[in-house]
């Protein structure tokens, strides 16, 4: 008892304890020793019970469950939420409600127009890490993130979960006022809302309102305009991607490239598509027999149909001869020109 009167005193700050072994634990704040090692990783720490819980990673221990399991109890209460629907943090300047506190301060920054993640290829820049991080990948082209059913690339691991779900026909998401199911959250809740007369967001011009905060697309459909024109031709768009797309006409600048064979383009969809030739993935697969194609453009599709039609809408104004292809009458028409290019009548 006479322990708690004589406490001690940490000679660095204004700390006091009444137990030696506590006073030893703060000191390390000041020492920044971390005695304890994991085996496994080389991971240190000051304290042995962070070890106790860190090797729980290496041995594969998940003691908190629900259908989910994890290895922290504050990662499955904050799962648990997702259930109860219990969102106790609220902005007081939009009314939206958050399941932890350091989720609301990230929408706070909304208000505050404080942008701190900035892109040092572009003028972009953002609220949140993982935006700029999900943004960068427009520069690199980078996906390592790959779907072993079907070959789909993606550069971010929650997506690829998210993807596998059209493969197992999971859909954990349902709607409890009808039978409606969703493999997404943004869907099941976009769903909800055709249950519900709520649709907090409203077009100042005409008095629309929607469910999801899509003003902007729903301002350019209203007012018709095409704010970005490009100032080499008289293109113009409701979109600036698409005017960022166009551009790559006039400047022939090809940012992505292929690291197998050095193919560049200037759209990443296109070099996703090409790196398909390399991953041998078809997702197209033709309706009357086994082949698959890696491109679903009508080019491709009429071009193999006309196999099994027999169709043959390319016919020579010299002759009766038809083919199913452009390329083979062209060939064909060597043959009466002896190399002059004569008309191709289809």
């Amino acid at each position: 008892h006479a322990k708690i009167h004589t406490r001690k005193k940490c000679d660095q700050c204004d700390y006091s304890t009444t137990w030696k072994h506590a006073l030893d634990k703060h000191m390390i704040k000041h020492t920044g020793e971390k005695p304890y090692t994991c085996g496994g990783c080389g991971y240190k720490t000051a304290n042995k019970r962070c070890l106790s819980e860190h090797m729980k990673i290496h041995t594969g221990e998940k003691p908190y469950k629900c259908d989910y399991s994890t290895l922290w109890k504050h990662a499955l209460d904050v799962h648990i939420v997702k259930h109860t629907g219990e969102k106790p943090y609220k902005c007081g300047e939009c009314g939206i409600k958050t399941v932890n506190r350091s989720s609301l301060s990230k929408h706070m920054q909304i208000h505050t127009g404080e942008k701190p993640y900035k892109c040092d290829q572009c003028d972009f820049c953002t609220v949140w890490k993982q935006s700029l991080d999900l943004h960068m990948t427009r520069h690199t082209g980078v996906k390592r993130f790959m779907c072993e059913e079907c070959g789909h690339t993606t550069a971010h691991k929650s997506h690829i979960s998210r993807h596998m779900k059209i493969h197992t026909g999971e859909k954990p998401y349902r709607c409890d006022q009808c039978d409606y199911l969703a493999n997404q959250k943004i869907n099941i809740d976009r769903h909800k809302a055709k249950h519900s007369s709520d649709k907090p967001y409203m077009c100042d011009k005409c008095g629309y309102k929607t469910v999801d905060n899509h003003m902007k697309v729903h301002g350019v459909k209203t007012t018709g305009g095409q704010p970005y024109k490009c100032e080499q031709c008289d293109f113009r768009s409701k979109w600036k991607k698409s005017l960022e797309k166009h551009m790559a006409q006039h400047t022939g600048e090809k940012p992505y490239m292929c690291e197998k064979c050095g193919f560049r383009t200037a759209h990443l969809s296109h070099l996703s598509k090409h790196r398909q030739l390399h991953t041998g993935e078809k997702p197209h697969k033709c309706d009357l027999c086994d082949y698959r194609s890696v491109w679903k453009k009508k080019l491709n599709v009429d071009t193999h149909m006309a196999k099994h039609t027999d169709e043959k809408p390319y016919s020579c104004d010299q002759c009766e001869y038809r083919s199913c292809y452009r390329s083979g009458l062209q060939s064909h028409m060597k043959v009466h020109t002896k190399g002059k290019q004569l008309k191709v009548k289809r």
